[in-house]
């Protein structure tokens, strides 16, 4: 699933690609995609401009005129991309938005998971997953003081915690793995149990690390690619996720991976071990 750092990618790649272009007509080619009837969607969107693109954690916000926005989730594998109109559509095209200067947008998704929801602009919470989503990940959002109050209420193990997108926006099954590593910290802590020395170097590897992502354009794992159809190529800075058996970039122990919370967990068995209460 795409994460932050994929989906800020993708954002920035739509801004320079279709940023205050027109829409001439949608052809909505899956209409489960789409919160609106089929018909009703496309009528709305007809000669609308795409005016920007913003982004709320894993949320994409295309803010087009007359105050419309579309609150667009990639879930598992969607994907934007542009073509010239007439270009062959593939069989995982579920949304094209022709647009005025002959050009196309159009949402892929294997699986058919995303989904496009179209609300009036400032309404944007009454999207499910958007109603209870914690703060961006940044230096101004995710304060010290913040971290250490959800902290404290909780018993859960760190990593569940950390994928709750109530609780800090955007991080992922990838992103959660690295900064835990980064952190010393073993995904099955108690978040309780995280000192506050532990939280805040916790919260400097959150930031740095999201960033450091964004930098280098997303991870690309299985098929996630940016707006121009081009890989990330973080995944070439992972320290941990995907490592299992390798050697510790730290310490040489070999990587080990659980399931833990129904997702793939990879830590190193040395460097991070579970403590006591405020133990680091």
């Amino acid at each position: 699933m795409p994460e932050l750092p994929e989906v800020e990618t993708v954002r920035r790649g739509l801004t320079e690609l279709v940023a205050g272009s027109q829409i001439r007509s949608v052809d909505v080619l899956y209409a489960k995609m789409v919160n609106l009837p089929k018909v009703a969607f496309e009528k709305a969107l007809k000669n609308k401009t795409i005016e920007k693109i913003d982004r709320r954690g894993k949320y994409l916000l295309i803010r087009l005129s007359d105050d419309l926005t579309i609150v667009s989730h990639l879930r598992m594998e969607g994907k934007y991309d542009v073509e010239p109109e007439g270009a062959p559509i593939g069989k995982h095209t579920h949304v094209i938005f022709h647009l005025t200067d002959g050009r196309q947008l159009r949402y892929n998704d294997t699986r058919k998971f995303g989904r496009m929801n179209l609300v009036n602009t400032g309404e944007e919470l009454s999207v499910a997953g958007l109603k209870t989503i914690g703060p961006e990940p940044t230096e101004q959002d995710l304060t010290v003081d913040y971290m250490e109050t959800i902290f404290g209420k909780s018993k859960k193990m760190v990593k569940p915690f950390l994928l709750d997108q109530s609780k800090i926006a955007g991080l992922g099954n990838i992103y959660a793995d690295e900064v835990l590593w980064l952190s010393k910290i073993h995904p099955e802590q108690p978040v309780n149990s995280i000192s506050l020395a532990g939280i805040k170097r916790l919260r400097k590897n959150i930031i740095a690390e999201i960033q450091k992502a964004i930098a280098g354009h997303g991870t690309t794992v299985h098929s996630y690619s940016t707006a121009s159809g081009e890989a990330g190529n973080f995944q070439n800075q992972l320290n941990v996720y995907g490592r299992e058996g390798e050697p510790c970039l730290r310490c040489g122990t070999p990587i080990v991976k659980i399931k833990l919370a129904q997702r793939g967990t990879h830590f190193c068995p040395k460097c991070q071990v579970v403590h006591g209460v405020n133990n680091d």
